[in-house]
């Protein structure tokens, strides 16, 4: 029985801890013996195993799930299992099953959601690497948990999977020759960019909050919510625009220095990269944007400067 590992997998199963890579190693070779230890998770064709974090060395326990053909078998996800609650008392056992159940549900669709980011995000940085290197090499290392952790403070809210998956992957975007990667040339900030501009947002409306405090409740003005989250900026140099995504509802939405109200864009993340990622591989069907390059740059259309007209070439495909 051939079992593959997915390559954002390989990517990202360390920063779980330095065991996680061995330890899903160690399953692949079990399920070569035994493809059917898994059981059924929720997801149509994935069976999910739990490894024991305790027979390796930095390695939580871990849920891993994975599809299973006559002759071949993928690993599609893996996250860490959430500490085991202490035993209730028997009359509050039926409402510990239904949390139990809400928690099962609750990480299948992180999981679901984990590979998506993961698969769009790869699709784009493959693209990358294989015709615009200079975009490809401006792209910073992925982040640390620690990292993230870190951000969570400064910010005050949980980061979403989403955001979290993106950030592991890719820990911001400098910019190839000065233009982002991502359609308009916006560029995926970088963590301290994030704090940095939450910050000012959050100051500003504190500032409207004190305007409005001799306004009647139809004349209040709301330019930020606490759970707005900067993920993508106009350029790498330029952070007075962008994309924010709200943790509550999972959309993104439009910033500016003007704190007009925001312009929704009704996208989840998981939609707008893979929408990136649709763009680059078939840019004759590209629709918001068109992509193509100036040397070894990825450049979109709405990017460049009629100075730079000559050089930019469209992409075919």
């Amino acid at each position: 029985m051939n079992v593959e590992i997915e390559p954002v997998l390989r990517e990202t199963a360390a920063q779980l801890g330095t065991g996680v890579p061995y330890a899903l190693k160690v399953l692949a070779g079990q399920l070569a013996e035994d493809p059917d230890i898994g059981v059924p998770s929720g997801l149509p064709g994935v069976l999910t195993v739990t490894v024991d974090g305790d027979l390796f060395e930095d390695c939580p326990d871990l849920s891993v799930g994975y599809i299973r053909e006559p002759d071949w078998i993928q690993i599609r996800f893996v996250q860490p299992v959430p500490p085991v609650e202490p035993p209730v008392d028997v009359p509050d056992q039926e409402r510990a099953r239904g949390r139990d159940q809400d928690q099962q549900v609750d990480a299948v669709t992180a999981a679901v959601t984990v590979r998506e980011v993961a698969d769009a995000w790869h699709r784009i940085t493959r693209w990358l690497k294989d015709n615009a290197p200079d975009s490809y090499a401006a792209l910073r290392p992925g982040a640390s948990p620690a990292d993230l952790a870190a951000l969570e403070e400064d910010l005050g809210i949980p980061i979403p999977v989403e955001l979290r998956t993106l950030w592991m992957l890719t820990a911001g975007d400098d910019g190839g020759g000065g233009w982002g990667c991502l359609p308009g040339n916006m560029a995926l900030l970088s963590l301290d960019a994030v704090a940095a501009v939450y910050g000012l947002k959050m100051d500003a409306q504190s500032h409207q909050s004190a305007l409005d405090t001799v306004r009647s409740e139809d004349e209040r003005i709301t330019v930020w919510e606490a759970t707005r989250i900067p993920v993508v900026a106009l350029g790498p140099a330029d952070r007075t625009s962008g994309l924010y995504l709200d943790a509550a509802t999972g959309y993104l939405g439009r910033f500016s220095r003007y704190d007009e109200r925001p312009d929704h864009e009704l996208d989840t993340l998981v939609t707008y990269l893979e929408e990136a990622a649709d763009m680059l591989e078939a840019p004759a069907l590209a629709t918001r944007d068109e992509p193509g390059l100036i040397g070894g740059a990825l450049v979109w259309r709405s990017g460049i400067t009629p100075g730079q007209e000559d050089l930019w070439q469209p992409l075919t495909g």
